[in-house]
């Protein structure tokens, strides 16, 4: 019996067991650490909530689609045509060019804060004389007394002044129509800063907002046998970013604001740009060979929400986006702090109890709640320097106590500052991420290994 209980004794005291107990409080540190993103998640759809209310006070994303000669023809259903429907042939310019000047500025409310912008969009172009034997419909069908211009947006109700159009020298006024042009009544895109990821996948990235139409009075016939010169300005008030479909046979666009941290995205990207402190300035050029439809559409629009070209009007830096990234690596720093204190008790036979470990533990899972505190009042470098200055001082600090020595708790506040370092150069990078973090745990390992290769595993 006393043969059993001093195996069983020696088997508590073991370095096996107590592998197990800290292999075990790391597992059970998940819980609090799973907690803490459910905390990053919230603050984060509290984020997003109050800037889509900013947004939609001041104005939302635009969408830019025109504009189009829509002229209606009539369509037989019988071979004596005498029975028929109205359908409509749309006819795009052979030019379009596009100047847009972009004022942005940022709102804030509270902790958060959102950028918007006000646009004033210039444009001109040529339409050709409309041609409908493509599709061998009769002159007498077409009612060329009933054309009108049309334009596909979104955002109506922060346009900022009133559209008039010339056409060949004559004012004609966009007035809001109620019509279904097509089927692609709702702009829809794919919001990456708006994201959130739960457990490696992506939820809340998809944006959408109506698409509502402005058209012109009907045109005079004469005017539409002959090339027709267009142009015509609108202002939006809008947020997000700008995207415009280039419709023209040749279209060429130039967006220039004083905001200093665009991102380009869409179908097309700037052929020429310059980005500087006090904004930038970029220029597209699209050809109808680009595009994978025709200068022309008969019966219904075709749809092209992701042919546009895209300037993204964002605050480039989300902390709560850096703030998940950390947390990520919650776990990585708990097991490797807890592996330096392992190998300190190993190697120098000072006892911690499984109870200092736990406090150690919690001490570096508060890091992360001081961290998303502390960055919603500001930037979330000086955020993580300074939770990473206390909780390394707390850790330290106790750890004087328990391992009744300096040298010991210098070592691990060093460890400790090198490895919260290194783990805000990984949350920093963005395309050496993986490789900046492969190679670190590498030598990490490599140096674990060196240090327990004469530590007496059967103890």
């Amino acid at each position: 019996m006393d043969t059993q209980r001093s195996t069983f004794a020696n088997l508590l005291q073991s370095n096996t067991f107590r592998m197990f107990l800290i292999g075990t409080l790391a597992l059970l540190l998940l819980i609090p650490l799973s907690f803490v993103k459910d905390l990053v998640r919230e603050r984060k759809s509290r984020q997003e909530r109050v800037i889509e209310e900013i947004d939609g006070k001041w104005g939302s994303a635009i969408y830019f689609y025109g504009p189009i000669l829509k002229i209606p023809y009539k369509v037989y259903s019988d071979v004596k045509r005498t029975t028929y429907t109205t359908s409509y042939a749309y006819f795009f310019p052979e030019e379009l060019k596009n100047n847009s000047q972009v004022q942005t500025e940022v709102k804030k409310r509270n902790n958060y804060e959102s950028a918007v912008f006000t646009a004033s969009m210039d444009f001109t172009g040529r339409y050709i004389a409309p041609n409908f034997s493509s599709k061998g419909i009769l002159n007498e069908d077409i009612a060329w007394d009933k054309a009108t211009i049309l334009i596909r947006t979104t955002n109506l109700s922060s346009i900022k002044n009133i559209v008039t159009i010339t056409l060949a020298g004559k004012s004609y006024p966009l007035e809001p129509t109620y019509d279904q042009e097509g089927e692609d009544s709702y702009y829809s895109w794919e919001d990456t800063d708006a994201m959130i990821e739960i457990e490696g996948e992506y939820y809340g990235g998809n944006r959408s907002s109506h698409i509502s139409s402005l058209q012109t009075g009907f045109i005079p016939k004469e005017e539409l046998n002959k090339p027709l010169n267009f142009s015509f300005s609108i202002t939006y008030d809008g947020s997000k970013h700008i995207a415009i479909a280039p419709i023209g046979k040749t279209t060429e666009g130039t967006i220039s604001s004083n905001w200093p941290n665009p991102s380009f995205f869409g179908h097309f990207l700037p052929y020429k740009k310059q980005i500087t402190p006090q904004g930038f300035t970029a220029s597209w050029r699209v050809l109808h060979l680009n595009r994978p439809f025709s200068q022309q559409s008969f019966g219904e629009l075709p749809k092209i929400n992701s042919y546009a070209y895209l300037v993204n009007f964002l605050i480039p830096v989300d902390q709560y986006q850096q703030n998940e990234r950390a947390v990520k690596y919650g776990f990585l720093v708990i097991g490797m702090t807890f592996l330096i204190f392992f190998l300190l008790q190993s190697i120098s036979k000072i006892k911690i109890h499984i109870f200092q470990y736990a406090m150690i533990g919690l001490a570096l899972v508060l890091f992360y709640t001081l961290l998303v505190s502390i960055t919603e009042h500001s930037s979330f470098a000086l955020a993580y320097l300074i939770s990473s200055v206390m909780t390394i001082g707390l850790i330290s600090l106790y750890s004087v106590a328990i391992l009744k020595n300096k040298k010991f708790p210098t070592f691990i506040g060093i460890s400790l500052a090198a490895l919260y370092g290194f783990i805000y150069v990984i949350i920093q990078l963005e395309n050496y991420a993986l490789l900046v973090g492969s190679v670190g745990l590498f030598v990490i390992l490599a140096i674990v290994m060196y240090t327990s290769r004469k530590i007496d595993w059967n103890q």
